[in-house]
């Protein structure tokens, strides 16, 4: 194959991190076009492949049939070569705490337009630093792409918190011919405050008091109608290899709006400043008045780029990581973006 044939993208750019690899795939596979990507998470501390990178890779690339060079932990170069996009089942392993939701983020794209129905066991960390949290996933933004016609679920099995791991879940996802606009412009009125508050090889009242802390920081702000799950097991009844704590929190508005955030536990992270930390996060995007957060803002912009027709949402918040996401989908699908706005704050994002 001549190297006029390939797409060069550069790993460096904008933020530099392994968002750029997973984009850059996720469009490669879509549109079965040969890639060559560099530098590969030049700006992070340890460049190059890591575990969950490298699974992202390899379940893709069997998703694909898809010729493959420099797939390793530790490449900073990889050339990928894609074919049809297969549906069925498949098994992926990060073995490692690596990101089930950021292996999510890689597949997708490719998946929804595969022959037939997949269906994916991913296996590594649920809950983890840097990373979407599972509970994400399964209560905002996988809900949202129902309701926008794309047809996925994913089934939580066993959670994985760093440094262990051990997580499980299944991506089913469902074909479909195109990918409609969007248009999320307006928040609404903030009708309710959900969340789950979830502990694992630890007491139940980790939990509870993540949980309340939410509320009394989310009440002081003036949200009176809150609802937040608790989830934790017996300790002899307990399958996780390790322990961990969390808390999602999302509002429901009038206009659908995507507003969550999240926050994790940490050894020596009293319960009570984790949940004070989502709340304060959430509250912040909700004050911006944007119509989705800085984090489904990210989550989204592979969509805008994938749909046909024209989009528009207002973000809560421009981030160089969603800058440097419409880079990677201007150089590859040639689709065209406005931003208006300042990084920092809220701003439109539009496809032409």
């Amino acid at each position: 194959m001549s190297e006029k044939q390939f797409i060069y993208i550069d790993g460096s750019m904008g933020e530099g991190g392994g968002q750029i690899f997973r984009t850059a795939l996720a469009y490669a596979a879509v549109i079965k076009q040969p890639i060559i990507i560099k530098n590969i998470r030049a700006k992070r501390k340890n460049p190059g492949l890591r575990p969950q990178h490298l699974a992202a890779l390899r379940i893709l690339t069997k998703i694909t049939n898809a010729e493959v060079k420099g797939d390793f932990v530790g490449s900073k170069e990889v050339t990928f070569i894609p074919n049809e996009i297969n549906g069925g089942q498949f098994e992926v392993n990060t073995g490692t705490a690596g990101s089930v939701t950021l292996i999510i983020q890689a597949i997708l794209p490719a998946l929804l337009f595969a022959k037939r129905k997949a269906i994916v066991k991913i296996t590594g960390g649920t809950d983890v630093p840097m990373a979407p949290p599972i509970d994400t996933y399964r209560f905002v933004f996988f809900p949202f792409l129902e309701s926008h016609g794309i047809k996925t679920r994913v089934e939580l099995i066993k959670r994985g918190h760093y440094p262990r791991g051990g997580g499980e879940v299944i991506l089913e996802v469902e074909p479909i011919k195109r990918i409609e606009p969007f248009l999320l412009l307006r928040q609404g009125k903030i009708k309710k405050i959900r969340g789950i508050s979830h502990c694992v090889k630890l007491p139940k009242h980790v939990a509870l008091r993540q949980a309340k802390a939410a509320e009394k920081t989310l009440i002081t702000e003036g949200f009176n109608d809150i609802e937040i799950q608790i989830e934790s097991y017996p300790p002899n009844k307990d399958p996780h290899l390790g322990p961990g704590s969390g808390i999602v929190l999302w509002a429901e508005t009038s206009e659908k709006a995507l507003l969550s955030a999240d926050s994790l536990g940490a050894k020596g992270k009293p319960a009570e400043k984790v949940g004070k930390e989502a709340a304060l996060k959430l509250i912040k995007q909700i004050k911006a008045g944007g119509a989705v957060d800085v984090n489904h803002t990210d989550y989204l912009i592979p969509f805008l780029a994938l749909a046909d027709g024209k989009s528009k949402i207002y973000s809560s918040e421009i981030s160089l990581h969603t800058l440097t996401a419409i880079k990677v989908a201007e150089i590859i699908l040639k689709r065209k973006f406005e931003v208006t706005g300042e990084l920092g704050k809220p701003g439109h994002i539009s496809t032409k």
